[in-house]
């Protein structure tokens, strides 16, 4: 991997990780829950945008638990590592879409 792509990843990194966040956030203040990784039983359509906030709020909601799990159940270090290198990386595909999505639209 040469140092352009080591950038690009780090930018695709970061942009999906901030949208994880901003997702996440959004819907804890609209729905006065935290997100997580279960569908309520509803409407197909609400399920449908919970299925859709979970793609990408993921990494928030996987860094979330473990930060929590650390703190609170004092879950070892490794958990959290482990964790944070699968939010990266589903950061990262997440953060592709994103930008992706966002040239798209800047370019219509």
């Amino acid at each position: 991997m040469n140092s352009a792509e080591a950038i690009a990843a780090a930018y695709a990194l970061a942009a999906g990780f901030v949208s994880a966040g901003l997702l996440g956030s959004f819907y804890q203040l609209v729905t006065a829950r935290p997100p997580r990784f279960e569908l309520a039983a509803g409407h197909w359509l609400s399920n449908c945008g919970e299925l859709v906030m979970i793609l990408f709020a993921g990494p928030f909601i996987i860094m979330r638990n473990a930060l929590r799990g650390r703190r609170i159940e004092n879950r070892p270090l490794k958990w959290l590592l482990a964790s944070a290198c699968i939010s990266s990386m589903w950061s990262i595909c997440s953060g592709i879409l994103v930008l992706h999505l966002s040239f798209a639209l800047a370019a219509a």
